[in-house]
């Protein structure tokens, strides 16, 4: 099984990375482009067959280092 975790700022934490993304994508033109927020993805491959214990396994993984919570939101997503 794999998972997909996406870590994002919570909202009203200053993202300058999205900032200058949006500024960019201003200057090549984009100017329908409205507030931009980056994030990241991480790929687990997982070896558990239980949905519900992989789940809980990455929220464990992500809770004590994939994501800082005090200023960061995570989603976790299972494939297969």
């Amino acid at each position: 099984m794999k998972a997909k975790v996406h870590v994002t700022l919570k909202k009203g934490v200053l993202d300058p990375q999205g900032k200058a993304i949006g500024n960019a994508l201003h200057s090549l033109g984009f100017g329908n482009v409205g507030e931009v927020r980056q994030g990241k993805v991480i790929e687990i491959e997982l070896a558990e067959t239980d949905r519900s214990k992989a789940e809980a396994a990455v929220r464990t993984m992500c809770e004590k280092l994939l994501a800082n919570t005090v200023i960061e939101d995570y989603a976790v997503e299972l494939v297969g």
